[in-house]
């Protein structure tokens, strides 16, 4: 069997080997659309370019045209054609590999196969494919509450449905889609702030009162924070020491060390929620994104969903107005959830049924007839 990493490599080599000047690309290429390493690549590349044990069949064929000099092209390489009709196979996007890791493309692809030959597909079954390849518990099946997590995290990034027990014999149904799905937010309900009958005040430009670290009081919103030059010998007094040791901003205050600790890095989870706005976070500090990605980890911790938020922060940035201050845009409107305090309002919609949240539509009512707060339906009423 295969590892994950060489089933990730053979699907991306197999695309770009389908086009008429074949795959090309060279290693660094190929972890960088796979983001995996170089050397997790290469040993993918030699896994499949050695016979197999089973049939002594190579996979992938690499034909070299670098020169010894070191001048030249990169490998040509090409893929064995697979006999459709002897040899049990199945299709795959190449997106899969590019947005999955390795071991959930194996699940992937496994569940995709399941779900063409008419499997009833088992947690164990699932189990056994996805092997463990390294360490004590190598050549092993995982445990299903690993594989569990594998089908959930695939389910939030919308490559797969899972209807539990609906299968055969109480097993799961599976739904396996060629690209990911998330559910689409519908337009905000005229309870709140910006509301689409116009019942609310729809803010077009940020309140430039309110500071923020990445705020200048008279030069208005300013994206990057300032490089401040700071003196690099030791003062002991800098209000005694001479004007020539410390630069002119640095005079009337305390010197700004230049930050020097680890390098800023975002969770996994972090960084799949902010997936439809990753283009503007080079335009933040440091300080902002950790503001964020504290935000996003503290509402995922309590129970919102990834795709959920995700789905939150699609909808809104697609229908705002240009923004003038990304940070302050990104906690104080994209990010906070609107609605009634039921958890599974998502601005007057429920967001598991799609159904129009009845206290947001009672609270609406009583606004509009100028009638004073009232109670809300009886808990009956109320959509499970």
């Amino acid at each position: 069997m295969y590892s994950d990493a060489a089933v990730a490599v053979y699907v991306k080599v197999a695309a770009l080997a389908a086009r008429p000047e074949g795959c090309t690309a060279k290693v660094s290429v190929l972890a960088e659309f796979l983001s995996m390493s170089k050397s997790a690549v290469e040993r993918g590349l030699r896994e499949l370019a050695q016979p197999h044990p089973d049939d002594q069949v190579a996979e992938v064929r690499t034909v070299r045209r670098t020169l010894p000099g070191g001048t030249g092209t990169s490998a040509l390489r090409t893929v064995r054609l697979v006999e459709t009709r002897t040899e049990r196979w199945v299709w795959i996007p190449v997106a899969a590999a590019d947005s999955l890791t390795p071991r959930q493309l194996r699940a992937y692809a496994a569940i995709a196969y399941a779900v063409a030959t008419r499997h009833p597909l088992a947690l164990a079954e699932l189990g056994g494919v996805l092997r463990h390849h390294t360490g004590r518990a190598a050549g092993q099946p995982v445990s299903e509450r690993q594989v569990r997590r594998i089908l959930a995290e695939l389910g939030e990034l919308g490559w797969i449905t899972v209807d539990e027990r609906a299968g055969y014999r109480g097993r799961h149904a599976y739904t396996v889609h060629s690209a990911p799905v998330q559910p689409a937010l519908t337009a905000d309900t005229d309870d709140g702030s910006g509301a689409d009958d116009h019942d609310g005040s729809l803010a077009i430009e940020d309140d430039l009162g309110i500071g923020s670290p990445d705020h200048a009081a008279a030069g208005g919103p300013i994206r990057r924070r300032r490089d401040t030059p700071v003196a690099r010998g030791a003062v002991e007094n800098p209000a005694a020491a001479d004007a020539t040791v410390l630069p002119p901003a640095l005079r009337t205050g305390p010197a700004l060390r230049p930050y020097d600790g680890p390098p800023l890095q975002l969770s996994p989870r972090v960084w799949r929620v902010l997936e439809p706005v990753r283009h503007l976070l080079p335009d933040l500090s440091p300080y902002l994104v950790r503001r964020i990605a504290r935000e996003i980890g503290h509402q995922l911790d309590h129970g919102t969903e990834p795709i959920r938020l995700h789905a939150r922060l699609q909808h809104r940035y697609a229908s705002t107005l240009p923004i003038q201050n990304v940070g302050r845009w990104l906690l104080g409107a994209g990010l906070p959830r609107r609605g009634c305090a039921l958890p599974a309002c998502e601005s007057g919609v429920i967001w598991h049924t799609g159904e129009r949240c009845q206290v947001c539509a009672h609270n609406a009512a009583q606004r509009r007839s100028g009638a004073p707060p009232g109670p809300p339906p009886p808990p009956a009423a109320l959509p499970a």
